[in-house]
C-alpha cells in the first residue's frame, strides 16, 4: 500500500477519539491518580501551577494528542484489529517515547519518581489509543 492510500484510509473520527482519550488520561494520570507526586517530583506548589495560562496549555495539549493519535494510526494502519491496537499502542509507549524519556531523564538527572509517572502516563496513554485505533 502506497502513503496516500494508507493515509486516506485513516478514519479521522477514530482518530480523535483517541486523542481525547490520551488527554482525558492526562486529566486522570495528572490530577487524582499522581498529581500530587508528579508536583511533588518537580517541587511545583498550587500557586506556581495557577499562575499558568491553562487555556492555551490544554490546547496545545490536545492539539498533540491529535498528532500523536495520526502518527500511531498511520503505523498501525487501517486493516489492524483491537489485540494488534493494543500491542502497537503499548509497543510505541514503552518503546519509544519511555525509553527516550529513560535516556533523557538520566542525562539530565531527573528522579526515577518523575520517569515512572511520565513514561507511565504515556504508556497507558498510548495503549488506550491503540485499542481505540485498532478496535475502530
Amino acid at each position: 500500500m502506497d502513503t496516500a492510500t494508507a493515509v486516506s484510509a485513516i478514519n479521522l473520527m477514530t482518530v480523535i477519539i483517541a486523542a481525547v482519550s490520551a488527554f482525558c488520561v492526562g486529566g486522570l494520570w495528572y490530577g487524582p491518580l499522581f498529581g500530587r507526586a508528579w508536583m511533588d517530583a518537580w517541587n511545583f506548589t498550587e500557586e506556581q501551577l495557577a499562575t499558568r495560562n491553562m487555556p492555551m496549555v490544554f490546547g496545545v495539549s490536545l492539539i498533540l494528542s491529535f498528532i500523536a493519535a495520526l502518527n500511531l494510526a498511520m503505523f498501525i494502519g487501517a486493516e489492524a484489529d483491537l489485540a494488534f491496537g493494543v500491542f502497537a499502542g503499548f509497543a510505541a509507549g514503552l518503546g519509544w517515547v519511555a525509553a527516550f524519556l529513560g535516556i533523557l531523564y538520566l542525562f539530565e538527572q531527573r528522579s526515577i519518581k518523575l520517569f515512572m509517572i511520565n513514561g507511565g502516563y504515556c504508556v497507558v496513554a498510548l495503549t488506550l489509543m491503540g485499542a481505540i485505533l485498532g478496535a475502530m
